[in-house]
């Protein structure tokens, strides 16, 4: 009779990570990535919103390890009695007595700011939560950038949860007041994607054209979110894959001593961001004219409408060649490369994101013909539509950097 081959018992492990929000769902992918190339647990994901009570049955729980995104002192008072190794990834509080391991809040403020400053805003805003924590250190590392180059930062602050949360309408209103009293241009760091799009909602109140006048720019980016945003909404993006990594790792090692009280000494792990995706709320530079802030806005709204240049300068106000000079001087390019420009930027969010054959496209961006739209379209891009669609789409599939990334700027 053939022995038998030895026996292994997965780890009994609770995620307690919630699956509603972009970032826990990139924490989940990054567990699952170092699940992939180590031994498997046995998981039990438990969906808490983050501000939802700890489930009654916790306290009597007998697992092996926890990873709590929804640590609070209740929390961590329940967990810390069970002695199961616990891998904290709360963006409240510190010093529950866990490993803890979260996003570098300051280090992302930072990059938000240095983002705006680098395209010429001299003016800045924060638009955050006052009972976030996690939002006053990106508001700290934000001023921390600006002040490097002699700026400051306006901080408008309201409860996001609670009985002082403002509702709905009349928070968009004090938000709106807000934003008014800045001087154009000026641009906005919103703590989040979320308190970006609500932003972006009372700029469009407030009558100011986004990135022309007010540029936007959030943090997390959620796809969905930030592409659902009148305009699309640039974001920081943050790590929650690497985050959610380390969190296994950190846990398997602890579990691996089997409740040792030595190894369960607290410490704090900081997840830098990744970088910037620019969309349109910050695709552009700061202009402090305000006709060709305005020329500028009309080109983004019409540039594939059939606009004309005969109608940009009825619109400015200016004689074709005053108008034609101070782009020049100020962009480094005529009125037609401008509209050029954006008729080839929208044919190319077209060919990488749609299936739709090139002659539905070319009247979409305001070309006549397929056959015109494929002779600029080389000539601007360098290679030809069919080419740039087949690589476009193949990188997203194969999980490629996204195509509006800008590179990461350095941080401190």
């Amino acid at each position: 009779m053939e022995a038998e081959g030895p026996t292994y018992e997965r780890p009994h492990v609770l995620l307690m990570v919630e699956t509603s929000i972009a970032y826990g769902r990139g924490i989940l992918k990054g567990i699952t990535r170092w699940l992939r190339t180590h031994r498997r647990w046995s998981m039990y994901l438990e969906q808490h919103e983050l501000s939802a009570s700890p489930p009654a049955w916790l306290a009597d729980w007998h697992g092996d390890g926890v990873i709590c995104r929804v640590t609070d002192s209740q929390v961590a008072a329940i967990l810390g009695r069970s002695g199961i190794p616990v891998i904290d990834l709360n963006d409240l509080y510190d010093e529950l007595g866990f490993v803890h391991i979260r996003s570098d809040h300051r280090a992302i403020g930072h990059m938000a700011a240095e983002h705006l400053i680098d395209r010429g805003f001299r003016r800045l805003g924060f638009c955050g939560f006052s009972d976030q924590r996690w939002s006053g250190l990106r508001l700290e590392g934000a001023r921390d950038r600006a002040a490097a180059s002699g700026l400051a930062v306006e901080a408008f602050e309201s409860d996001w949860f609670g009985p002082r949360a403002p509702e709905w309408e009349r928070g968009q209103e004090q938000l709106k007041a807000w934003l008014q009293t800045f001087p154009r241009p000026f641009a906005v760091i919103a703590c989040n994607d979320l308190r970006g799009q609500q932003v972006l909602d009372a700029a469009r109140r407030a009558g100011l054209a986004v990135p022309e006048e007010a540029g936007v720019i959030g943090v997390d980016d959620d796809a969905l979110l930030c592409d659902l945003c009148d305009p699309p909404l640039s974001s920081v993006r943050c790590n929650p894959e690497e985050i959610g990594y380390r969190a296994a790792e950190q846990l398997d090692s602890l579990m691996a001593v089997h409740r040792v009280t030595a190894a369960l000494r607290p410490t704090q792990v900081l997840v830098p961001p990744l970088g910037v995706t620019t969309r349109q709320s910050t695709d552009i530079l700061a202009i402090a004219d305000p006709t060709l802030a305005a020329v500028l806005r009309m080109i983004r709204e019409r540039a594939c409408d059939g606009l004309t240049i005969r109608e940009l300068v009825r619109h400015s106000g200016l004689s074709r060649t005053k108008l034609e000079r101070l782009f020049r001087e100020t962009l480094g390019r005529t009125l037609q490369q401008e509209i050029r420009g954006m008729q080839i930027k929208r044919a190319r969010e077209l060919l990488a994101e749609t299936d739709l054959p090139l002659e539905k496209i070319a009247p979409l961006v305001g070309f006549s013909q397929a056959s015109y739209l494929s002779h600029a379209f080389k000539r601007e891009v360098g290679e030809s539509p069919r080419d740039y669609r087949r690589r476009a789409q193949a990188g997203k599939e194969g999980g490629g950097a996204d195509r509006r990334s800008a590179p990461p700027p350095q941080t401190a």
